[in-house]
């Protein structure tokens, strides 16, 4: 039976449960690799009896029940898998918590989530003993990269990162639960499976959403197989009923991947390459030339690092058949340059976390360059003005979404939740969109991103895109900043190749090509730009002076 055969049942299907999907895949695909890090693959059956393990041990060691909320602080690692399915087996909802979190971050996020039980790298662990007394969790499970890898090599990777690297700083946390041990008792216990419905909130995913604060979305069991259906619907003519292997750079914790790589990819039985830390771009294209890879999920920023460092180009791209990109804006000019290097066109997709995430993405058959663009299946787009009227056909209007994807709701926020919605039950997404005669959509910018220059309305993401094309210019953001006398102006951050780029020279390459008014008024070199964990220009970062942000947010 080819993998996709029940997508579009799956869409009409409003009782489907991720576990139901994920124990299937794993009986069906049972010897193939599902999950491949620092050269060892966990096989679908492993991930089943590993996750199986862990949610036995759940029931029969703690006293969590279905419902309770557990923190999963991990990067890219074969266990993270492993838990997040053992813990919906049990019912468990999940918490997903980025592993570079502060402190504070970690705290305002455990306490406003509830969380009983933490699965965390022990590099993090030191954190999490800095907090743990002024929250709900009772368990703490510790675990290190190489854990779920074969004797000697789990020896080895652990003692280089805690020795070598030193990268593990001591720590000192009650009662910790070390997972290995967790996992060969689990195997010896019998799991009793869960009623699950998909109704069922399984997730909290925090986000900034249109305001700033950081806010659980509660995503179901319907949101989240709803929206891999759609996935899975749109790509379809790009995937196959043999193993494909897909490379995944950015964190599984992120809505994003989490629906690709451990959602959608696994359902099909596809195998995921790990990077745990992509950021390292040398590290990551040595990766990259020891197997054959057919599909590559990435982000703007990580396009333009790895094309732009000399070993790239030596890949074999010769079997990669899908390049999807999102989380931020496309530049067109990194779309050309990886489609020239790789011989594979970027297809754009845009979503936020409240709608699981994905709204609308590009067809591979029908890819339009510089837009996201159509509607995923059984999803409503309408572009809406102040007044919550829709706009005249061509016009920009606020991008509103309704569908099967979007989210039940902000978790224990029933105000906020309201106000994030139309009467008519739209999402407000709070990013600026065009509608093309011919459906496809196209973002303008973020509401909030917006300058208005004498009353012209200017889009950061245009000032961006047309740098961008500049050939020494390797990172650029736009925002707004006050003017006595234009309400606000361009305030230009640029990265440059070299530092034979002067202001002189970009003031005139903008000049030649955006309108006076759109014109920077400010141009600064920075060595580098604010970033989210997943390699997001973080524009308000560079809106406050001092670089930091109050509350994490993830989309």
């Amino acid at each position: 039976m080819h993998p996709l055969s029940g997508t579009a049942a799956l869409l009409d299907d409003a009782s489907a449960t991720i576990p139901q999907l994920l124990d299937d895949a794993c009986r069906r695909f049972r010897k193939r690799p599902a999950f491949t890090c620092f050269g060892h693959s966990l096989s679908f059956g492993e991930w089943d009896r590993e996750a199986n393990a862990f949610a036995a041990y759940l029931q029969h060691c703690t006293d969590l029940e279905p419902g309770d909320r557990i923190a999963i602080q991990l990067p890219n690692m074969l266990q993270y898998p492993v838990v997040l399915l053992g813990a919906m087996r049990a019912g468990l909802i999940v918490v997903n918590t980025n592993p570079l979190y502060t402190p504070k971050e970690m705290r305002y996020q455990f306490q406003d989530s509830g969380v009983r039980a933490l699965v965390i790298h022990r590099c993090m662990a030191s954190k999490a003993q800095e907090v743990l007394e002024d929250t709900a969790i009772q368990y703490v499970f510790t675990t290190e990269i190489g854990d779920l890898h074969p004797w000697p090599k789990r020896w080895l990777i652990n003692t280089t990162i805690k020795y070598v690297k030193r990268l593990q700083p001591p720590y000192q946390i009650a009662g910790e639960i070390s997972l290995p041990e967790v996992l060969l008792q689990g195997r010896s216990l019998v799991f009793e499976p869960v009623p699950l419905h998909a109704k069922d909130t399984v997730m909290l995913q925090y986000t900034g959403g249109t305001t700033g604060i950081a806010k659980g979305a509660m995503l179901t069991h319907r949101n989240l197989v709803a929206n891999m259906a759609q996935v899975l619907h749109r790509i379809e003519c790009r995937l196959t009923d043999e193993s494909m292997t897909f490379v995944a750079p950015l964190p599984l914790y992120h809505i994003y991947a989490f629906t690709l790589h451990c959602m959608a990819l696994g359902v099909c039985g596809h195998n995921n390459l790990l990077i745990t830390n992509p950021r390292d771009i040398p590290g990551f294209i040595k990766t990259l030339a020891k197997r054959p890879f057919q599909g590559f999920i990435g982000l703007n920023t990580l396009f333009v690092a790895l094309y732009d460092h000399p070993e790239f180009r030596h890949l074999d791209f010769s079997q990669l058949v899908l390049t999807s990109s999102g989380g931020m804006a496309l530049a067109h000019s990194v779309a050309e340059k990886w489609e020239s290097i790789t011989g594979c066109p970027i297809l754009e997709g845009y979503g936020l976390t409240e709608t699981s995430p994905v709204v609308s993405f590009n067809p591979p058959e029908a890819n339009q360059l510089g837009t996201i663009g159509l509607p995923v299946e059984r999803t409503e787009c309408v572009l809406l003005d102040s007044r919550d009227q829709p706009v005249s056909e061509g016009m920009p209007g606020e991008l509103c979404v309704r569908g099967p994807q979007v989210m039940k709701g902000y978790w224990q926020r029933p105000e906020e939740t309201a106000q994030s919605f139309t009467v008519d039950g739209f999402f407000r997404t709070g990013d600026i969109a065009i509608r093309q005669p011919d459906g496809y959509l196209r973002i303008i910018d973020r509401r909030k991103d917006m300058i208005i220059v004498s009353g012209f309305n200017v889009y950061p993401n245009e000032i961006e895109d047309v740098v961008m094309t500049h050939p020494e210019v390797l990172e650029c953001a736009a925002i707004g900043v006050s003017d006595d006398k234009t309400g606000e102006a361009v305030r230009l951050f640029v990265v440059r190749r070299s530092t034979e780029l002067n202001e002189e020279a970009l003031r005139l390459f903008c000049k030649s090509h955006l309108t006076p008014y759109k014109l920077p008024r400010q141009i600064v070199f920075r060595d580098e730009l604010p970033k989210s964990p997943v390699g997001k220009i973080l524009r308000r970062a560079l809106r406050d002076p001092a670089g930091t942000e109050e509350t994490p947010r993830l989309d």
